[in-house]
């Protein structure tokens, strides 16, 4: 880890463990899920954050800039799921317009009737597609907050594409948290993976599926195999981990 990523490693003033570039990301995996556990007693929530050159960009201005985390956490609201319905209405709205059918069989179509789709148990967003190793050097961060959604304040990840804004973006994690137990776990400068060790926590897995693709289109427009709504729900009814990529 050069000097830049180490200052960058040492603004979040908590403790820290680095895995170079390289490494196997099992290894990643099985040390969040214990710093998981132990931060549940010590009063931190982990997290992991991919050194490539942009996200060490993105986060090297918001410190110069002096970021005000504490505002972002103060400022959550109770709104998370207003925020994803008016997302999810406005996108098909759009579609409805674009394509010129009737609302109702363009959804019947859009959500469509898979029963299979691909299941989740291990954090991907830092795997290299190359050689199946850690993509670049990686931080597993021992954030100091009490609430998992917090971790928004120091990773104030979003407001470019149609990736929602932080302030949007920690609304909405509250909300998951709340209805999931579903935590934010893995950062790079377009991906963020959630862990949910309760799965739907026996919530209705096509409603999920619609909170999802509010949140992150791509996830079923490049991230299944038919672009339905209904592949993203089975899928997420056997899964762990929830994984968002925006292009």
């Amino acid at each position: 880890m050069d000097d830049s990523m180490r200052r960058l490693a040492e603004s979040f003033q908590c403790k820290y463990t680095v895995f170079e570039k390289g490494s196997d990301p099992k290894l990643v995996g099985q040390a969040y899920r214990a710093a998981f556990e132990a931060g549940k007693q010590e009063g931190f929530c982990p997290a992991v954050l991919l050194l490539d050159e942009y996200a060490v960009e993105w986060l090297g201005e918001i410190v110069r800039d002096e970021y005000d985390r504490d505002a972002i956490i103060s400022g959550c609201q109770d709104n998370g799921q207003e925020l994803l319905k008016k997302r999810l209405d406005e996108y098909i709205e759009d579609f409805i317009e674009y394509s010129q059918t009737d609302t109702e069989d363009w959804m019947k179509d859009f959500i469509g009737e898979e029963t299979e789709g691909e299941c989740l148990h291990d954090f991907i967003g830092y795997i290299s597609f190359r050689d199946g190793m850690l993509e670049a050097d990686a931080l597993l961060l021992e954030i100091p907050v009490k609430n998992p959604w917090e971790v928004i304040g120091y990773l104030p990840m979003g407001g470019w594409n149609e990736c929602p804004a932080p302030e949007e973006m920690i609304s909405i994690c509250k909300y998951w948290y709340e209805k999931y137990q579903a935590v934010p776990a893995v950062f790079t400068h377009d991906v963020m993976e959630f862990y949910a060790p309760l799965g739907l926590n026996g919530m209705d897995s096509l409603e999920t599926a619609k909170e999802h693709y509010a949140f992150c289109v791509d996830r079923v427009d490049q991230g299944t195999r038919t672009y339905k709504l209904s592949e993203l729900a089975a899928g997420l009814a056997g899964s762990e981990v929830w994984y968002f990529w925006w292009d």
